[in-house]
């Protein structure tokens, strides 16, 4: 049975009728104004009307292809849409008066001013005429009722594979089914593309509305409730600027994982496919790939090993705790001196894998040598991953002997013991803050690094030493995100400490997936650094999360600048200066040139920092911090450099 609400909606089919129209309009025109009324002191002779009125027809119907009158959706007509048609109507006339001036030698100037303004009118008024009765036309018989006016983003596999999943949900023998009732409440009134062969088509019957630019306007006018965006393919540039765009509509934004994922599922399990629309995410703007890292050398280095992890409770912890649980380790054993993280990630591994996983969970504290050690000696780990430290910059500052007694003093005993108790590698997780400090963390973190070269440098020395450094986390522990994200929720103003402040970001995974890479192809002494791409402003990474709770920045959710906080720097770097970088095979994967260390002098600074932070004095501590690690400056002093480049 032939479909005549889509046969009528069909955009090819729509240009033709409404040339059709145009055409009548501009022919009936010119016969009002010459043949009822006479508004001239002579009538046009009938054949030469005709001639003027054929010739006039055909030059409209061109203008109006040229000013762009043919490829508007009805639906989305505006005042821009019509002064298009004003323009091609009368740019119709003019080369029609102009061409019968050459072709017979007459001018017909006051008939053709009145006949066009005449024309004008009617092609204008048809169109808006239309527009109410085309919209009705299409909309009727549609089943809203609760549904979400969804606008969707693509008109590839992605959303084929969604619309028809929507479609079996919707019918009528469906409606009983598990999941059904979760699905059932997205209406897809329009998809978007920019490609331009496939605006004003219809994809599994839903009407491509427009191109990426169109996304607010086009929301509005259709009163859409939610977008989903089904691009899984898309760059990552081009996804932070789609959903930019999206964000500007003030609409929550919903992501269709990749198509691929989907496929895998089996005929019996489709109603999965909407159950998998997530959130948008965070990292889903910055702008750059997932980074991608060789799982075969990971499984090879892992697989029947034991690893300890301390700070295994943590944010970074805990997902090396998860990634190396899949690769079928020995044993893994998390230290933490936090009960309830620790308890946490035990519950959740037991959970995932029950027996199949020989885990032992231990409470704590990398600072206690003695407990340390006999935890190496019963447990013999073959492989430390060491992510134990305190991260927070400003209360750093403000307890820095507590920086310098976790962090330094803590890497020093499990370097030591690692190195007494014959483990092969010990992989230290560093920060970017480490390189040039400007605060007391970052300093500390420096000097754990120069503690992993110095062991790295020692003679005879079979364990192999290496430290990873990355920037920012995603979504860890006192990161950005979830305080934003508190704020927003809270309806507080964002708090952002400078305009100019910049970071770069990677997500957990990808800061764990980097760990454990270096780590596989680790020989000893390297400072492995990620190449994490451009830097991200903390500001703009604020406006993004605030559009994509549905509101505007500065207008409905206010974004106030705080100022830097005590030892907190513009900009974050990745590599000093002075270590040069070095391939790898991962081309993500660079790595800083080891420096030499004074083997005796190091140690004599080490442990004046060691006894001054264990005294509790402040002045003492930061004294010799300055001492051991030279690069360690004031964030005035940095920041002045940095404001000064710009």
């Amino acid at each position: 049975m032939v479909n005549y609400k889509q046969l009528f909606v069909n955009f090819r089919l729509r240009k033709r009728l409404l040339a059709l129209v145009d055409a009548f309009i501009v022919f009936v025109a010119g016969l009002i104004v010459n043949v009822p009324l006479p508004v001239f002191a002579d009538r046009i002779d009938r054949g030469v009307l005709i001639s003027f009125l054929i010739l006039s027809t055909f030059s409209c119907f061109a203008s109006l292809l040229f000013f762009g009158a043919y490829n508007k959706l009805w639906r989305y007509f505006n005042v821009r849409d019509y002064l298009c048609c004003i323009k091609g109507v009368l740019g119709g006339f003019i080369i029609a008066a102009w061409l019968f001036y050459i072709i017979q030698g007459s001018l017909y100037i006051g008939f053709t001013i009145v006949t066009a303004v005449v024309a004008v009118i009617g092609v204008c008024m048809f169109r808006y005429l239309f527009k109410g009765t085309f919209i009705s036309l299409v909309n009727t018989g549609l089943r809203e009722g609760k549904m979400v006016r969804t606008m969707i983003i693509g008109a590839g596999e992605a959303t084929r594979v969604l619309l028809e999943e929507i479609k079996r949900l919707q019918s009528p023998k469906e409606h009983g089914a598990v999941g059904a009732a979760e699905t059932f409440n997205i209406y897809p009134v329009c998809l978007i593309d920019d490609d331009r062969n496939k605006i004003g088509k219809y994809f599994h019957d839903v009407l491509v509305a427009g191109g990426t630019s169109d996304i607010e306007k086009i929301a509005r006018l259709e009163r859409i409730e939610q977008i989903i965006f089904a691009i899984p393919s898309c760059p990552p540039k081009d996804r932070a600027t789609i959903l930019d765009l999206c964000g500007k509509t003030r609409l929550p934004v919903k992501v269709l994982p990749f198509v691929g994922s989907l496929q895998d599922v089996s005929e019996t399990q489709k109603s999965n496919y909407i159950s998998q629309i997530r959130d948008i995410k965070v990292e889903d703007l910055l702008g750059r790939d997932p980074i991608k890292f060789d799982n075969t050398e990971i499984r090879e280095f892992i697989e029947n090993k034991v690893c300890l992890v301390s700070g295994g409770g943590g944010s970074i912890g805990s997902e090396l705790v998860r990634q190396i649980a899949k690769y079928k380790p020995a044993q893994v054993i998390i230290v933490d001196i936090y009960e309830n993280n620790a308890y946490d990630i035990q519950q959740e591994l037991v959970m995932e894998y029950g027996k199949d996983l020989n885990l032992v969970t231990i409470i704590a504290s990398v600072r206690d040598y003695f407990r340390m050690n006999q935890i190496f000696k019963k447990y013999k780990p073959n492989v430390v991953f060491h992510a134990a430290a305190h991260k927070h910059v400003p209360l750093m500052e403000s307890n820095p002997m507590e920086a310098i007694k976790n962090n330094v003093i803590g890497t020093f005993n499990m370097a030591t013991l690692s190195l007494i108790n014959g483990v092969n590698k010990f992989v230290m997780i560093s920060t970017d803050k480490a390189v040039n400090p400007t605060n007391v963390m970052g300093a500390s973190k420096r000097c754990c690094e120069m503690i992993v070269q110095f062991f790295a440098q020692q003679k005879d020395c079979e364990t192999e030493f290496v430290t990873t450094r990355f920037g920012n986390v995603l979504g860890s522990n006192g990161s950005v995100i979830p305080l934003f994200k508190r704020q927003i929720e809270q309806g507080k103003p964002v708090t952002v400490t400078h305009p100019d402040i910049i970071r770069y970001f990677m997500t957990i995974p990808e800061a764990v997936n980097l760990v454990l890479e270096a780590a596989s192809f680790a020989h000893g002494g390297e400072i492995f650094v990620l190449d994490m791409g451009q830097p991200v402003k903390i500001v703009t990474l604020a406006e993004n999360l605030i559009r994509m709770y549905g509101k505007v920045p500065y207008k409905d959710v206010e974004i106030k600048f705080t100022g830097l906080r005590p030892g907190e720097k513009l900009l974050e770097e990745l590599l000093m200066g002075e270590e040069g970088l070095q391939k790898t095979k991962n081309k993500l994967i660079y790595i800083g040139k080891q420096i030499q260390i004074d083997l005796s002098s190091f140690i004599n600074q080490l442990w004046d920092l060691k006894n001054a932070a264990q005294a509790n004095d402040d002045q003492k501590a930061i004294a010799a911090l300055h001492k051991i690690v030279p690069t360690f400056t004031t964030p005035e002093a940095f920041n002045k450099t940095v404001l000064k480049s710009k």
